[in-house]
């Protein structure tokens, strides 16, 4: 691509001496002759203290925000951001992959993850192929890519969804975080349809947001750049994000009247848990069963049908999708032959195991077990919130191991087992983890629930530097085929 091409419709000074340009890059290590290198400004590191490097492995061609010190035969566009400026130069080099999809963007405090991969599995179900970028990763077809940032730099989004396009995917769901619309990785994305989950006080501090209102601002920066809009009409901040959106609104609530509604919710455990409700669209009503438990699958079944209908699939497709609709790592099964249920869940706070574990309660099993370990290095408040929670609620917690990094998994297992003890809730320690799920499937109950909380979709420990592969699907599936 000459570079007069990539740099069309972008706004900056310096003069352009066209020449070939074969990539972008912003990591001075993978800089070469005929990139374009890009000097972000991180919150740990300025890419313009890098662009000497860059030049020495052959770059002439910078994006910067100010003039740097670099021989004469550097080429140096300043603009007032670069990381905006990535955001538009990814989109050219790329094609601009999003008119030839059908995107939807999602934001909100929770969910994100959830609403995604269930619409990528309504979708697919429905004989649609999609993609997903988000906190999990990139998946489409059979393809995944390892994602680092929920939403990932502006170029590393726009080569997913060119790869995507060119794959044969018709739509893909983005999680949209507000740092990701903070540091523009989502300009320059025409979303067909953008979401609007939830909002609550989070990533407030340190380098991220300075302020709850700072926060809020950014998520309703995505109702910029949609063509329609699906917002939660149950949350409480809906009607400030309303009166702020142009675009064509629809709603949804399993609380009152809106566009797309639910009532008579049931919980349903009938060989799995989920959900059962009326869905009521247009004056009709129909039975929805979503096999995913709790009133929040509800709220994502709502999201995926109202999606779905914006991007005209058949609303009986999309009933049937939605009774086989699974997350990984999210409130996921673990399909067993045995008279209980475990599930794989990434709940990994206080606020997270509160609301997974009441929403199993819901279903009255007859016992009720969590499984986790607490991260090395972490704050000794989030290991108490989250011993308090599964003591209190929880028929016995299994204290075992989570990514302890440097610290002691013994030792951290011991503070979480002293939390537990001062409330008087009953645990027993098994530091190994997977010797920790067997002794779980063990012990179980007919009726009981088993929760194996903290790595959800991960599958690998951190311990001491290093990432070592570990499943708990596997290990779940590995002891009922050695019985």
């Amino acid at each position: 691509m000459k570079l007069s091409e990539l740099l069309q419709n972008a706004v900056y000074t310096g003069s352009v001496a066209d020449c070939d340009i074969t990539d972008i890059v912003y990591d001075s290590r993978k800089a070469l002759a005929d990139t374009v290198f890009c000097a972000l400004c991180g919150a740990a590191a300025d890419g313009h203290n890098y662009v000497k490097n860059a030049y020495d492995k052959g770059c002439r061609v910078f994006a910067v925000e100010h003039e740097v010190e670099l021989p004469d035969d550097a080429q140096q566009l300043i603009f007032a951001d670069t990381r905006a400026a990535l955001a538009r130069l990814s989109c050219n080099f790329f094609g601009d992959p999003a008119k030839e999809l059908a995107v939807v963007g999602i934001t909100g405090t929770k969910g994100k993850t959830t609403v995604t991969n269930m619409l990528r599995s309504v979708f697919d179900g429905c004989g649609v192929k999609s993609g997903v970028i988000g906190t999990i990763g990139a998946f489409w077809g059979d393809r995944f890519e390892p994602t680092v940032n929920t939403t990932p730099e502006s170029y590393e989004t726009q080569r997913l969804l060119r790869t995507m396009a060119d794959d044969g995917c018709k739509a893909v769901f983005i999680e949209v975080s507000s740092l990701g619309l903070k540091q523009h990785r989502s300009d320059c994305i025409d979303f067909d349809t953008a979401v609007f989950t939830n909002l609550s006080p989070d990533h407030i501090g340190g380098t991220e947001h300075e302020s709850f209102e700072e926060y809020a601002y950014w998520k309703k920066q995505l109702f910029k750049q949609c063509k329609k809009a699906v917002l939660n009409a149950d949350d409480a901040f809906c009607a400030e994000f309303r009166n702020e959106i142009q675009c064509p609104v629809v709603t949804f609530s399993a609380e009152g009247a809106s566009d797309f509604a639910a009532s008579d919710l049931r919980f349903i455990r009938e060989g799995k848990l989920g959900m059962e409700f009326t869905l009521t669209h247009n004056g009709e009503n129909d039975l929805c069963r979503v096999g995913m438990p709790g009133v929040f699958s509800v709220y994502n079944a709502l999201t995926a049908a109202a999606v779905a209908d914006g991007l005209g699939i058949d609303k009986q497709t999309v009933f049937t999708a939605l009774k086989d609709a699974r997350v990984k790592g999210r409130m996921e099964p673990v399909e067993i032959p045995a008279d209980f249920d475990v599930l794989i869940d990434y709940a990994h706070n206080g606020l997270s195991f509160k609301s997974v574990i009441e929403t199993v309660k819901a279903y009255n099993p007859s016992g009720l077990i969590a499984l986790y370990g607490c991260v090395g290095g972490r704050a000794q408040v989030r290991r108490k919130e989250m011993a308090s929670i599964s003591g209190a609620l929880c028929d016995l917690t299994i204290v075992s191991t989570d990514d302890p990094q440097f610290e002691d998994p013994a030792e951290i297992a011991k503070e979480v087992a002293s939390y537990i003890e001062e409330i008087g809730g009953r645990y027993e320690i098994v530091i190994d983890r997977a010797e920790a799920i067997r002794y779980a499937l063990q012990h179980a109950q007919n009726g009981n629930i088993i929760l194996l909380l903290g790595k959800g979709h991960e599958e690998f420990m951190k311990v001491k530097g290093e990432s070592i592969p570990f499943s708990e699907r596997k290990v779940v599936e590995d002891y009922y085929k050695t019985l």
